[in-house]
């Protein structure tokens, strides 16, 4: 008799535990609006930020698309609490206009070594000799990657509204190309994957990109692709001095930026809990250029990208519980 009330009582601690701990979540009854912009390969890494929220209690919000100018002024204002693809050093000016570090909580790096530029086929740069970019000024040569019938080479750029479509603007101009290149702006994804057919088909690609998304995986730099280099550093608005130049001597254009979670300043000295869950999460880039491989190839879905993030906090759950723990702790001190 008095071991089966022992069982009871321990069954009843059991059964209440959850409850307590739900009840002493850090985020209960705080809402969250997350934001990413229109790349639907920016879902992973927002997801995964949303999951581990929801975890420490949080009521997350369905994430909002827009483009960057806007998600900064959003967050800003607090008609949104965060993204976690702001862009550094790429994106420095659409940040200090928006207020910069009065309005935005940033800390820590989310990820590292995200490196971006100009390619080519390899096949073409090999036959041409063809290794920078202002090579293309002569028209003979720029030519061969017209895909149009204009005459000028096309380069597969970016959306409207994306800095990196400043960036390419600028070097154009910069490096004396604007009459023999042509930026192609539109929606990247698609004018990407017309790069990516044509060059299945043989024929010469000039485009940009960057690191972490799938075109590496596609086309791989160095046995598929090769980086061009340019002839110096040139860069738009408070990037203008800005030196490109990498320690082995050479210049790509853009510098290595990191991608960081910023929030709403006010919300997050609200909610320690959080503020610490974004200082402290870290993802491999590779593990986003894989994903955002398997997107390409068709798990596109929301229910897929849910799956990819499933599957990744299994196969680190020990890194994911301890952000959770970590996060938890940082708002019982405060």
């Amino acid at each position: 008799m008095r071991n089966t009330h022992i069982r009871a009582i321990a069954l009843s601690v059991l059964l209440a535990a959850p409850a307590a701990f739900a009840a002493d979540l850090p985020g209960k009854g705080v809402v969250v609006k997350p934001l990413q912009s229109t790349l639907p390969e920016e879902s992973f890494q927002t997801e995964l930020v949303n999951r581990a929220l929801q975890k420490l209690g949080y009521d997350v919000q369905p994430t909002g698309e827009v483009d960057y100018n806007v998600a900064y002024t959003a967050i800003a204002s607090g008609d949104s609490t965060y993204m976690a693809v702001n862009w550094d050093p790429m994106q420095v000016d659409m940040y200090d206009g928006a207020g910069g570090d009065k309005k935005f909580y940033r800390q820590g790096t989310f990820i590292s070594g995200a490196a971006q530029g100009y390619l080519i086929d390899k096949k073409t740069a090999d036959e041409y000799h063809i290794t920078s970019l202002d090579q293309l000024k002569d028209p003979k040569l720029a030519k061969l990657f017209d895909a149009n019938g204009d005459g000028k080479a096309d380069l597969a750029g970016c959306d409207p509204g994306w800095e990196c479509g400043n960036v390419i603007s600028t070097q154009l101009k910069a490096y004396g190309l604007d009459s023999t290149v042509q930026q192609n702006q539109g929606n990247y994804s698609a004018i990407i994957a017309d790069t990516l057919t044509r060059f299945k088909s043989g024929k010469p690609v000039l485009y940009y990109t960057w690191t972490p998304y799938w075109v590496s995986n596609e086309m791989k730099p160095g046995k598929d692709v090769v980086w061009l280099t340019v002839p110096f550093s040139a860069n738009p608005g408070s990037n203008k001095d800005l030196d490109t130049k990498l320690p082995n001597g050479k210049n790509y254009g853009f510098p290595v930026n990191n991608e960081h979670i910023v929030a709403n300043k006010q919300w997050a000295e609200a909610n320690p809990a959080a503020a610490k869950l974004f200082a402290i999460m870290k993802l491999p880039l590779a593990d986003v250029n894989a994903q955002n491989l398997r997107m390409h190839e068709g798990e596109a879905s929301t229910s897929d990208i849910q799956q990819h993030v499933d599957g990744w906090i299994k196969a680190h759950q020990a890194t994911f519980d301890g952000w959770i723990a970590e996060a938890a702790a940082a708002a019982k001190k405060s």
